[in-house]
């Protein structure tokens, strides 16, 4: 799998990714590693197919949620915040788990313009949610 996201990816490929791990959770999770890789490449694309993923699928990734959120706060790559911003918009949050050091950063983003639109868009999405 590391192979295929050390290149450019096409829909095709994110697909073909998505089948080989369907209901495998083993491969998520081999997967989920790869997003951690030191190569950028690889782990932006493996997050990438993770925001393709169904919601069947996608419900695997509920567990990394606190991972995820501690992942995003320190992120300095904007392409994998912002995946890892549209893989939280597709969890559910629970009111007494709420982690206000994550309502935070998002109230902070909305309106830094340093911050390109579509990373501020998900932070409002997700702090108003």
């Amino acid at each position: 799998m590391r192979k295929k996201l050390n290149k450019k990816l096409c829909m095709d490929d994110i697909y073909e990714i998505c089948i080989l791990t369907h209901g495998n959770n083993r491969k998520k999770a081999h997967l989920y590693q790869l997003t951690f890789d030191e190569d950028e490449r690889i782990s932006t694309n493996a997050l990438w197919v993770f925001t393709h993923f169904d919601m069947q699928n996608n419900e695997w990734l509920y567990a990394k949620h606190d991972d995820l959120i501690d992942r995003v706060l320190v992120e300095k790559n904007e392409t994998k915040r912002r995946l890892m911003l549209h893989l939280l918009l597709r969890q559910p949050f629970e009111e007494e788990s709420l982690r206000s050091d994550f309502i935070d950063f998002c109230i902070a983003k909305i309106n830094a313009c340093s911050q390109p639109y579509a990373i501020r868009c998900y932070c409002m999405k997700l702090a108003y949610e």
